[in-house]
């Protein structure tokens, strides 16, 4: 590839097969490099440090893995059916990235671990959007009153068996669906005012 025509996009194109291909403990720039064609110079003109490459990676895929949910969150629904799609939302696009390519997800947890800043912001969002339904909610009486921001927290944390990767082995037993149901029926009468 030419040096002049790569774009940070195909880097981290690149970067993923590498981590795919090696594992995040093998994986360096330079196969990055290698693989582009390109020397690990070209590859740091875009991305200072390997860190802030891997950060890039991991930023990408949680961007990819969860595009559907502020589209959710801003929908017609009515705050109880929105919130409940929003969180089977979630639950789905972990459970899926998990159990479609497990090794890459592996993969990821391992860059996840690695970006506490980074994964602190991104929780931060997906909070706001939960907070975004409740307060809508509060405000057309389907929701009990109580600060959204800390109501959307207190959501997330409830849920975490559904969408943290810590859990991801068990998203695959049977009957975890209707335990997820069941979790979020709990949350719904928990908010109802």
């Amino acid at each position: 590839m030419a040096e002049a025509a790569l774009t940070p996009e195909d880097i981290l194109t690149a970067a993923e097969e590498v981590l795919r291909r090696y594992g995040p403990a093998k994986a360096t720039v330079v196969d990055v490099a290698r693989a582009l064609g390109v020397s690990h110079g070209t590859v740091y003109r875009h991305f200072p440090s390997k860190a802030a490459l891997r950060g890039a990676v991991t930023r990408r895929w949680l961007d990819r893995a969860h595009a559907a949910l502020p589209g959710i969150a801003a929908g017609p629904e009515e705050p109880r059916e929105r919130l409940r799609h929003w969180l089977a939302a979630l639950f789905r696009a972990k459970q899926e990235k998990a159990l479609a390519d497990p090794e890459l997800f592996a993969t990821y947890q391992v860059l996840v671990d690695e970006s506490s800043e980074l994964i602190a912001e991104h929780v931060s969002g997906l909070e706001a959007q939960l907070a975004g339904i409740i307060v809508e909610g509060q405000e057309q009486g389907s929701f009990g009153s109580g600060d959204p921001g800390e109501l959307g927290h207190v959501v997330f944390q409830a849920t975490a068996h559904y969408h943290d990767p810590a859990y991801a082995e068990e998203w695959s037993r049977p009957g975890v669906e209707g335990e997820f149901e069941a979790v979020v029926g709990f949350v719904l009468r928990g908010l109802a005012s």
